[in-house]
């Protein structure tokens, strides 16, 4: 088995926010990954030697000042009323709506949807934002989350 139940998620209040319900449809489509799937996704996508992103080591592509091209703030557009992504991620992350999408947050917790129920849904992913990745399957682009309020997207080498 891949995925957990989402009502086995542990973290699943992210979802059921009061101020920001998911959709039962879109529910069914965010699938937290069971903590050896994560742990395969983060090591074959991510680092196989780190287990968050504050321990990146050297090799890690996301520790490369080379895959990042640019910086920009998330957090006043997350507290705002307007459900939009941030524009600059929205223009380099320009996948279909089907494509697979993880949402890495440490090595045994991962999330996988797709483009179109994160992008509807994204800012209940970041109630925990220190440092997650955003990668698409068989994309190279990448977004990159902090607790500082800002994210950066680039391009796994």
């Amino acid at each position: 088995m891949n995925y957990l139940p989402i009502e086995e998620y542990r973290k699943a209040w992210i979802f059921r926010h009061k101020d920001m319900p998911v959709s039962e449809a879109d529910l069914q489509q965010i699938k937290p990954l069971t903590e050896a799937r994560a742990a395969q996704v983060w090591s074959q996508q991510i680092s196989n030697e780190a287990d968050h992103p504050s321990q990146f080591c050297n090799d890690d592509w996301a520790n490369k000042n080379a895959t990042w091209l640019e910086t920009a703030e998330w957090q006043g557009i997350w507290e705002s009323d307007n459900p939009e992504l941030p524009e600059l991620i929205a223009e380099h992350l320009q996948w279909d709506d089907s494509t697979v999408v993880w949402f890495c947050y440490e090595r045994e917790h991962v999330i996988e949807t797709n483009w179109d129920v994160f992008r509807r849904n994204w800012k209940n992913f970041l109630f925990f934002d220190d440092g997650p990745l955003l990668i698409g399957r068989k994309r190279k682009q990448v977004a990159q989350f902090h607790q500082t309020g800002n994210f950066r997207i680039g391009n796994r080498k």
